[in-house]
């Protein structure tokens, strides 16, 4: 497992650019780390709980993901491959929404843990990016997210 040592803003995106491959930037007013979403890169942001049992499944699959961790929110975002255009059809995009996940859209931008962010618990990673540049596809998670998800609307 990689370990984010650095303590600037700076250094953090920089590494994320370099050692993970990230497109990642600093938006200049905000002072926060952004990835860009898109050719490369996709996200799906879903409740911790909900989350927990997702990426748990991915790891058993052994194509768990990069997964930011919003402590305030109770949410996780992963960070996953980008989307294809058949990936989200309306009612897929209504069931995620009754299950409170969200798929981040082509040109939109999700927010990576800084060294500050970390610091005060405001934004962390639950598993950071690995060297290697292999994401899970985001139809593997929006699909584990839908199966888990199910079976926990038919256990209420």
């Amino acid at each position: 497992m990689t370990t984010l040592l650095d303590s600037t803003l700076e250094f953090r995106c920089v590494q994320y650019r370099r050692e993970f491959h990230m497109p990642a930037s600093i938006d200049p007013t905000s002072r926060r780390i952004l990835l860009h979403i898109g050719t490369h890169y996709g996200a799906i942001t879903m409740p911790a709980e909900l989350g927990e049992r997702v990426q748990h499944t991915l790891t058993q699959g052994r194509i768990a993901a990069p997964v930011v961790h919003h402590p305030r929110a109770r949410r996780w975002t992963f960070i996953t491959g980008p989307a294809r255009p058949d990936t989200l059809s309306t009612a897929v995009s209504a069931e995620l929404f009754r299950l409170y996940a969200t798929v981040a859209c082509t040109g939109s931008q999700v927010v990576l843990p800084s060294p500050d962010d970390e610091r005060t618990g405001y934004r962390t990673w639950i598993q950071p990016p690995e060297n290697s540049t292999t994401l899970p596809p985001l139809s593997a998670v929006i699909e584990a997210t839908r199966t888990l998800g199910a079976m926990k609307l038919r256990a209420s």
